[in-house]
């Protein structure tokens, strides 16, 4: 199996898996069924057509830089001046994530061709969240959790210097495997994105966590010491 990887960085980002009505809140970090929907724009793919080439792909995201979940609210009025109810909608601030998707390497190699060239515009779970570019970091051999386990961290250079040891804890979430002890289920199994009959199946998790390098650690030196310094002349 080959792994296509998806740095996922902006401003703000929103993935949502069980929102409703006027409250829209965000997961810790993006759902399989948001970045599907993400490759499928960048092939073209419209809603109401069928997502057969990319249902069969599994998925994993590790958290680089989880960031803060913020609150805005929205307000809308009809055609005729009433007022809509007040929306609250919550977002990711400042996060990095990458994201591993797995499958044949020609399916693999073709989405990185559509991410570098989309044919839709590209969102992070919401149209008012663009990406940080390039999004795209390749096919690299490898299920989902083995590349996520070796690639370098992709945090800001202001959250690396925040930790300073020589090895970084990461925590990942991927598709649990029969033999796995589920984490936890959540509806994010993408069937159709058709607006008329959206549909998502269930979706059993497994949190664990990766460790790797610190690219730039800023361990305390030691100051040098010369023993004969304190010899009298």
């Amino acid at each position: 199996m080959d792994s296509l990887l998806l740095r996922l960085a902006g401003p703000l980002q929103a993935w949502g898996a069980s929102s409703r009505f006027v409250y829209r809140g965000t997961e810790i970090a993006p759902t399989k069924s948001g970045v599907i929907g993400m490759l499928a724009a960048a092939k073209g793919i419209r809603r109401t057509e069928p997502l057969t080439e990319l249902l069969g792909l599994s998925f994993a995201v590790r958290l680089d830089q989880p960031g803060t979940v913020i609150r805005d609210f929205q307000t809308a009025r009809r055609l005729d001046g009433t007022s809509l109810p007040l929306s609250y909608r919550h977002y990711l601030s400042d996060a990095v994530f990458v994201a591993a998707v797995g499958g044949e390497a020609d399916l693999l190699t073709g989405l990185h061709e559509a991410l570098r060239r989309p044919q839709f515009p590209l969102y992070l779970g919401r149209r008012s969240c663009p990406p940080v570019l390039p999004v795209s970091l390749g096919v690299h051999p490898g299920t989902p959790v083995d590349v996520l386990s070796r690639h370098e961290w992709q945090a800001s250079a202001w959250h690396r210097r925040s930790k300073r040891t020589a090895t970084v804890q990461l925590e990942v979430l991927r598709d649990a495997d029969q033999t796995d002890q589920v984490s936890e289920t959540i509806r994010d199994e993408p069937v159709s994105f058709d607006p008329s009959h959206r549909q998502h199946g269930w979706r059993l998790v497994v949190r664990e966590h990766v460790e790797l390098p610190h690219p730039d650690p800023q361990v305390p030196r030691v100051p040098r010491h010369d023993p004969m310094s304190v010899v009298g002349g």
